[in-house]
């Protein structure tokens, strides 16, 4: 009887312990992926870096002039103008193959997927519409924008990478054609979008954040889905970056030279000039126009608009430009982590980490650069308050990366996301009968060992 009973608590162990290792890979199926995990981990430190190159140079399109004493464009604004904001727009889209395992979701496991994205667009744009009582005049506020994409990005993640590459070709050939098309709509108001805003006239609002604003979230689409793309490849092989890398300057240059041969060659500016009077511009701001780039779109006087490749008018060329030069600064950073000399790689990680670092908190450190610009505290020259606020932000990224990890306003839109995918998933599980198994039940059922979906990444 004694045997007997031992042999029964045994038993009983085992089970006890069955049980407790399919709970735990329970809960760790219903928990979401990691969004911002620590560097060199499951994501890769020149994706990070990207980001946060791209953020000092919107910084310094921000900070520093645009133009020099004779009236044209500095070099940095040539260089930057455009290509920093599109970069941050195709590396949101990177973000989201990681979020997704760099895979094809599958509608039957998405309720909780889903939930998390439409949370972090929302709790993003809630950031950005409590920035938007700053001065437009000083920066355009990307958030409230990325907010939308965010939800209009949903969709994406249910296609074969396939179909993705070919809408966000649609979309960047088709999408500034559509204000040639459709009904004249209302003119933006190039204000930062604020809290205000979305109470006073909500329909307005979202037809500037989605096809009149300074970054039109249906055009900008195409960056998301190259994004989505590129974030599927395997990063961490050396064929994939050199290709990214050639693709990428091939990208932008024919789409440069395509814009000249176009304008120049093809009559493209004399259409311009002759249609200007309907255009609502004058000659100065078509010149400026045309020179400096736009507030998001380009008139609608004639089709040879389209032909343009300047900063932030969104047509067809510009786009594909700035979607080029993107995917080329990925892979420059892809390609300065694999540096394997011990002399050469500790000189590029003095640089390489502190950029992973501010750009693993990019949230954060762009937020801080806002409210800087914003207040009394930015009373210096130019170029020192732009060496200013690169050094504090390298500084400071590294010294929190090292002590805390995720930026602070990083780990509030992952907590939120997080709490709204346990939640939906949660309540999938119980709408289809899951949740409620008796001890017994679970007790008796064989431990399966936990087979987390790895993203295939390491260091870069």
């Amino acid at each position: 009887m004694i045997e007997t009973a031992k042999l029964s608590w045994q038993d009983l162990d085992r089970a006890a312990e069955a049980n407790r290792r399919a709970a735990e890979a329970r809960r760790a199926a219903v928990a979401p992926a990691r969004t911002d995990p620590p560097l060199g981990r499951s994501r890769l430190l020149g994706v990070d870096a990207a980001r946060g190159a791209a953020m000092l140079a919107m910084i310094a399109v921000h900070s520093l002039p645009q133009f020099d004493a004779s009236g044209q464009p500095t070099w940095w604004f040539t260089a930057f103008a455009g290509r920093a904001a599109a970069a941050f727009a195709v590396l949101a889209g990177v973000g989201i193959a990681f979020l997704t395992q760099r895979q094809r979701v599958r509608p039957a496991a998405s309720s909780g997927l889903v939930a998390a994205l439409i949370v972090r667009a929302l709790v993003i744009g809630a950031i950005g519409l409590a920035l938007g009582y700053t001065d437009a005049s000083l920066a355009a506020v990307i958030l409230p924008y990325y907010a939308v994409m965010f939800l209009l990005a949903t969709p994406l993640v249910f296609l074969p990478t396939w179909l993705v590459a070919f809408t966000g070709v649609v979309v960047a050939a088709g999408a500034s054609a559509l204000l040639h098309v459709l009904p004249p709509l209302p003119q933006p108001s190039l204000d930062n979008a604020a809290f205000a805003h979305l109470l006073d006239n909500p329909v307005a609002l979202l037809t500037e954040l989605s096809l009149t604003g300074e970054y039109p979230a249906v055009a900008w689409m195409a960056y998301l889905c190259a994004g989505l793309v590129i974030g599927r490849l395997t990063l961490t092989r050396m064929r994939t970056i050199l290709g990214m890398l050639v693709a990428g300057i091939t990208l932008a240059a024919t789409a440069s030279v395509a814009s000249s041969v176009l304008l120049n060659r093809y009559g493209g500016l004399q259409q311009i000039t002759l249609t200007q009077p309907k255009s609502g511009l004058d000659t100065t701001a078509t010149t400026e126009l045309l020179t400096f780039g736009g507030d998001g779109t380009t008139p609608t006087s004639t089709w040879w608009w389209l032909a343009v490749d300047a900063p932030h008018t969104s047509t067809p060329l510009d786009l594909l430009g700035t979607i080029g030069s993107a995917i080329a600064l990925i892979a420059l950073m892809l390609l300065a982590g694999r540096v394997t000399p011990t002399w050469p790689r500790r000189a590029i990680s003095v640089l390489l980490v502190p950029l992973a670092a501010a750009g693993g908190m990019a949230l954060t450190v762009y937020t801080g650069h806002i409210m800087f610009i914003n207040s009394d505290l930015d009373s210096f020259a130019p170029a020192t308050g732009y060496l200013a606020q690169v050094v504090v932000i390298l500084v400071f990224a590294a010294a929190w990366w090292a002590t805390a990890g995720r930026g602070p306003l990083e780990g509030v839109v992952t907590a939120a996301s997080r709490g709204a995918r346990r939640l939906a998933t949660w309540n999938g599980r119980r709408r289809h009968g899951r949740i409620g198994m008796s001890m017994y039940t679970a007790a008796a059922a064989p431990a399966r060992p936990l087979e987390a979906p790895a993203m295939g990444l390491r260091r870069g």
